[in-house]
């Protein structure tokens, strides 16, 4: 049966990035998304060569079409180190582009593992997914740092722009060679982050978490800490209330104790580090990183939607030499259906949205139907039907599913 295209009405920036995710990439476009959707994608190559070659401008220039066209969905990247710059021949160690990109969009990134029923957590009290919403801006990701050579003394100083006198504090005495890194973070980005949170947390009808360690950083850490109580207290906790959600703050090694203990089910807002350490430790635990979805919510009103994890080095070292891999899709399918779920939200266009949640439940019904790549097989409860399928049978077969699935549907409006 032939089934007309579904028609994307605006544009959605397309990033595209590296090694496995990016073979991957062009995979689920090309089964899963070409046969159906007529899309306008307005695409930049983040591969590690090409923003070399442009001095990471390609990086600049994909972040500047997310603000201007509100949704954008971004492959998975490399992040230079000493061994990335010799392996490619780069001019330098580029900063990381999501970094970049959050940067200038500001905002919260929440992620959200994706659980299947025959997937086992490796945390066994888990029975909900733990959303981490990990501020997107600032910290380590935005710093200024240098090597010292010799003895001395480091000062931190501010110069008021209007001008009068700086301020300054002493660092550290240098007795010889060592390390200095400054970071910094805004009240109004802060706050943003602390809106964007408690917003989805009454959406979603979780509980908040937030956690800092203000006993040891009492300003810095503390600043969030403050920002965050005063938001509650004057906008927030009426709703909650209403609702019957709380928000709940704490030190975050005792958060972190807490969350290993509990049934999950809640939202985690984290400083940008933190929230990237555990973002990855929640998805893993959850059974796979291959398994959580993320997106940017920019307090400009535009959204960016990734796959969570790495660029999977070691399968695509593999794929080169021609050997078999078992590489997960799901997190990349699923940066692409939320994107086209956002865009045709913005769009009034519900023909996308409907796409997007069948192929979301092609691909979670694949797992649950026993066909999986390997990190999942290794996870999965026991059954006669589980088996272990290559990276491009992994996305056959949603393909194959959400083919069955779009027919019956276009059989059943036609019989109507």
């Amino acid at each position: 049966m032939a089934i007309g295209k579904i028609r994307v009405k605006n544009p959605i920036v397309e990033m595209d990035g590296d090694e496995m995710t990016r073979v991957m990439w062009a995979l689920v476009k090309e089964k899963l998304l070409n046969p159906w959707l007529d899309m306008k994608l307005e695409y930049y190559d983040l591969h590690v060569k090409r923003r070399d070659e442009t001095d990471d401008r390609v990086t600049v220039e994909a972040a500047e079409a997310v603000l201007r066209h509100g949704v954008g969905v971004k492959c998975a990247t490399i992040t230079p180190n000493e061994d990335r710059v010799a392996e490619y021949g780069l001019k330098k160690m580029w900063k990381s582009p999501n970094g970049t990109i959050r940067s200038m969009l500001d905002g919260t990134v929440f992620r959200k593992p994706i659980f299947a029923k025959n997937i086992r957590p490796f945390v066994s009290s888990w029975k909900r997914p733990i959303v981490i919403g990990r501020h997107a801006y600032g910290d380590v990701y935005d710093n200024s740092e240098m090597a010292v050579a010799c003895a001395g003394t480091a000062v931190l100083m501010f110069t008021p722009a209007p001008g009068g006198a700086a301020a300054w504090q002493k660092i550290a005495d240098f007795t010889g060679p060592g390390i200095l890194q400054g970071i910094h973070n805004t009240d109004e980005s802060i706050r943003n982050f602390a809106r964007a949170c408690f917003a989805f947390a009454l959406d979603e009808k979780i509980d908040l978490w937030f956690s800092t360690k203000d006993t040891v950083s009492k300003v810095y850490d503390a600043r969030f800490r403050d920002i965050f109580r005063q938001e509650y207290e004057t906008s927030w906790k009426a709703k909650f209330d209403a609702a019957g959600i709380e928000y709940f703050f704490t030190l975050i090694d005792d958060a972190a104790a807490r969350a290993i203990r509990s049934e999950g089910g809640f939202l985690w807002a984290l400083k940008n580090y933190d929230g990237d350490v555990l973002s990855d430790l929640v998805a893993a635990a959850s059974g796979s990183l291959a398994m959580m979805t993320s997106v940017l919510v920019s307090p400009k009103g535009c959204f960016e939607y990734e796959a969570a994890h790495g660029t999977v080095q070691r399968h695509y070292y593999r794929h080169l030499r021609g050997e078999e891999t078992s590489t997960n899709s799901m997190a990349l399918i699923f940066a692409w259906t939320g994107g086209l779920r956002k865009r045709g939200e913005l769009d009034g266009t519900p023909d996308v949205v409907r796409f997007a949640a069948a192929l979301e439940r092609a691909a979670l019904g694949t797992v649950e139907a026993g066909i999986m790549t390997g990190d999942l097989l290794a996870v999965a409860r026991k059954s006669a039907g589980n088996r272990r399928v290559t990276t491009e049978g992994f996305i056959d077969a949603i393909g194959g599913r959400l083919r069955r699935s779009l027919v019956r549907k276009r059989a059943g409006e036609d019989r109507s």
